[in-house]
This record gives C-alpha cells, structure tokens and sequence, in this order.
C-alpha cells in the first residue's frame, strides 16, 4: 500500500481566552491508501481536530501535512477546495443534506459545484443510490426519509466525486445501534470494492469489530494505542 495521507510532527494550538490549547500534540501518522481507519477516544481527545486537518479543513500550528506527497499546510483557500472537492468526501453526524433538495439533488451537488456533464453525473448518482438500496427514494426530500436513509444519501454524496478519501465524523451516533452497523458495514463493503479510503471517528467502539483495518485510539491530543486489525 501506498501512503495516502502523512502528518508529520503536527500539531494544532486553540487560545481558550488567553491560554493555548494542544488539542494535538507532535503528531506522526500515515494512513495508507485502501485502509479503513477508526478514531477512538473521549471527547476532547482530538478525533474531530484530526479528521479537520485530514480533511483540509483547517490547517496545523506545527509540522506538515502531505497529501500523495504534496504538502497542503500553506497551500491557498483555493488550492484546498479543490483538492476537498476533487479528492475528499465528507460523511457528518447530522447527515447535513439541503432539506429543499431530493436525494438525488443532494447527491449530485458535489458534482453541480465541480460542473460536471449533467447527464453523466446524473446516472453515476443515481446507480450509487440504486446500489445503497436507495432506488425508490431518489425524488423524496430529506424529511421523508428514515436516519439510516438520509445517512446513506450523505454517503453516496460522499462517493459521487470518486474521491480517493472519505472523512466521516461519527457518521451512526444518530442512528440506532442495527442501523449502525449495517451503514459501517456498508461503508466496509464500499471501501473493500472501490478501494477509497475511509478515516472514522465514533464513540462506538464495538462498530469497530470486523469493519475495519486499523484503530487509532487518541488521549489528550497524541495516539495512545495503534492497532492493525487486518
């Protein structure tokens, strides 16, 4: 495997009033190409600090980021944004779908903004939502859908750009605990046939079990444990 992502000695400092903050502290990590990776750890740990840098979001207060071997500490707004929108897909905890828009509509606005070929980006979202059993809700809006729904319309909004990464930021904790599972599943299936790369965050330890290839346990800012599943 081939490393996707690398930090290098990074850290990332918040002023809380006067006093800094590490929320992390000299870190070193390669995430490699293919891998599904889980975040765990309290709240506060850094996880979400993490999957912000990732997923160039934000930017470290020390050391280097590379994405493919190109450092993206220091590139331009505009340099980021497109690499976000050409190479990383975002899966959220609250689903952030466009309640107006339909599924299907959610789903291709990725594609709206990159301006792809209509009807090209319509039938790619269309056969992802057919494959996440999503067929006969592609014209329903939001509010007519289940959780474990609306959450797989955000993960085929998160596959639609074929990004080589996807961040997602406790993607189930709103979701019941079969619901969970199934969507981690099905997120496990997707990264093993199309090989894009998932980096998670959850409190929910036990999602980790047969769903993933590495887990990253983080305490106060730094990798406590490091562990290779398969």
């Amino acid at each position: 495997m081939s490393a996707l992502i690398r930090f290098e000695d990074v850290g990332k400092r918040y002023l809380l009033g006067a006093d800094p903050f590490w929320a992390l502290q000299a870190l070193d990590l390669t995430i490699d190409s293919g891998s599904f990776v889980i975040l765990c750890g309290p709240s506060g740990s850094g996880k979400s600090t993490l999957l912000n840098l990732a997923g160039l979001l934000d930017t470290p207060s020390q050391g280097r980021i590379l994405l493919s071997d190109e450092q993206v500490n220091g590139l331009s707004p505009a340099r980021r944004a497109l690499l976000r929108n050409h190479r990383i897909g975002f899966i959220f905890q609250h689903f952030n779908l466009v309640p107006v828009l339909t599924a299907l509509e959610n789903c291709l606005l990725p594609l709206a903004i990159r301006g792809s070929a209509r009807r090209e980006s319509r039938q790619h979202a269309l056969s992802l939502l057919d494959e996440l059993g999503l067929a006969a809700h592609v014209h329903k809006r939001p509010d007519l859908l289940s959780g474990g729904q609306r959450q797989r319309v955000a993960i085929a909004r998160a596959l639609v750009t074929r990004p080589d990464l996807i961040i997602a930021d406790e993607p189930t904790a709103n979701l019941d605990s079969v619901t969970a599972q199934q969507i981690v599943d099905r997120m496990r299936m997707l990264n093993r046939e199309s090989g894009v790369t998932f980096l998670m965050a959850t409190h929910d330890e036990s999602l980790s079990v047969g769903s993933a290839t590495r887990k990253l346990r983080l305490k106060d800012g730094q990798i406590e444990t490091d562990e290779v599943l398969s």
